[in-house]
């Protein structure tokens, strides 16, 4: 492998010509100009990102027009492929919540549940829900069930709740379509079918370590009770999907693309009719529209809604995304600039003259960098872009388990410049020291197990 690194960079193009002595200080100058905007000066990370950019082209001495043809290339290219499914997946999303499919889901599980399963039953819920919600939309959905399910139980709100934050925060680390493990796959060019698989894979491990494991343990350290709000549960209608219906619809998006994967590895040739089928029906673009057109009827249909009423839910899903999208699009801005300015050659250099994993070294970048802006989205598409030169000689399922390695560094210890830490400790009515013995704990548990989980699949496939 180092071989065929070496002769790829050797072949170079302008950006070689710059040495490391002034690339080096240029990527670490722009990633601290980054970290300084977003945590102190509160800039939002869409113009942190592009100043970032633009700094270590010019520390680095890299044409600026040069520059920023590069940013305005990997924007382009990432939006369109990432931003799309950011849309799509919102819209699933937010049908689910308003329509009461979530709802059912989740009465449905914990109605069946012993006190002693609910612990185990919440991170199922939270699990569930997170598959095709962002971790804010789902945690903000669940709250007044925690709240209620911690009151009827009289159990701890942080026993009831790390679990339910496990299963969130795990299917948003490392399973598409959320925005990190996507912008991760475009960026180092993984499969996305055996991604997700594995990605599920992973994210049940960890969920069960952080979530019901820890959380007991949480749950003496912290006893805390729900605080007095959401006394009853809200609807914004007075009929629901069915259960069945509403579980087949969540996995629909995640079946298309597991069948994808599956034809791939076990249908040799592409010219095969139920490979091209499966290929085009599980491409994420299509499973994703599909689902969401799906959503508008089974969950429109189970609420009892009108063509204008489900029109209004899928209007009003998209704009609260607008700034994911230009976050992850400018992720792969910065990422371009910094393929082309060079530093992931340097990396690439680096890590097969110093014999350390890949898939360690990606792990480590994404906690850095997550540790410093607080964002995991940030963590992801930064790390994926100085990593994705090492995937050169990869085989498909050590690409994918590269995108999950960054999915766990980039939920390592979530901490006070971190939006999600503020969240959890307002909605479970913590000091910040309590926030930091629970909620931080767990985010570095998934973070830790999750590496460890990767580090072992790497053996075994």
């Amino acid at each position: 492998m180092t071989t065929t690194l070496y002769s790829l960079f050797a072949a170079g193009d302008a950006a070689a010509a710059i040495p490391a002595a002034r690339l080096v200080p240029a990527v670490l100058l722009g990633m601290a100009l980054i970290v300084l905007l977003i945590t102190k000066f509160r800039f939002h990370p869409f113009l942190g990102l592009i100043l970032g950019s633009l700094t270590v082209a010019a520390v680095a001495g890299f044409d600026m027009n040069k520059a920023v043809e590069s940013f305005t290339k990997g924007f382009g290219s990432t939006a369109a492929s990432v931003g799309t499914l950011i849309a799509l997946g919102a819209i699933f999303g937010k049908l689910m919540a308003d329509s009461g499919a979530a709802d059912e889901i989740v009465d449905t599980i914990v109605g069946r549940s012993t006190p002693a399963t609910l612990p185990w039953a919440m991170a199922a819920v939270g699990a569930l829900i997170g598959l095709p919600m962002f971790f804010e939309i789902g945690l903000v959905l669940l709250i007044p069930v925690i709240y209620l399910v911690s009151r009827r139980s009289g159990q701890s709100i942080v026993r009831i709740g790390i679990p339910t934050l496990a299963g969130l925060s795990a299917m948003h680390g490392f399973v598409p379509p959320h925005p990190g493990p996507l912008a991760a796959i475009d960026a180092v060019k993984a499969n996305l079918g055996l991604t997700l698989a594995l990605g599920v894979v992973v994210a049940v491990v960890t969920v069960i370590v952080a979530g019901p494991i820890f959380g007991n343990v949480a749950g003496r350290w912290v006893d805390a009770p729900a605080p007095e709000m959401f006394e009853t549960r809200e609807s914004t209608t007075s009929r629901r999907p069915a259960f069945g219906i509403t579980l087949a619809t969540v996995l629909l998006p995640v079946v298309l693309m597991m069948g994808k994967a599956l034809a791939d590895i076990f249908i040799g040739s592409k010219k095969d009719p139920l490979r091209a089928s499966l290929d085009f029906l599980g491409t994420p673009l299509i499973a994703l529209l599909i689902a969401a057109l799906v959503a508008m009827f089974t969950f429109g249909r189970g609420a009892g809604w009108s063509m204008r009423e489900t029109a209004k839910s899928v209007e009003s899903s998209l704009p609260g995304i607008a700034g994911i999208i230009l976050i992850v699009a400018a992720g792969g801005g910065f990422k371009q600039v910094l393929i082309d300015t060079g530093v992931g050659k340097l990396v690439a250099t680096w890590v097969n003259s110093s014999g350390i994993s890949v898939l360690l070294v990606a792990w480590l970048v994404a906690v850095l960098i997550r540790l410093a802006t607080g964002s995991a989205t940030v963590a992801t598409v930064t790390t994926a872009g100085i990593v994705a030169p090492l995937t050169v000689g990869m085989s498909q399922s050590h690409m994918s388990l590269l995108v999950l390695a960054i999915g766990a560094g980039s939920v390592f210890f979530s901490h006070v410049n971190d939006a999600g830490f503020w969240l959890v400790k307002e909605y479970f009515g913590l000091k910040v020291s309590e926030t930091i013995k629970t909620w931080s704990i767990m985010e570095t548990i998934i973070s830790v197990t999750g590496l460890l989980t990767v580090l072992l699949l790497s053996v075994v496939i």
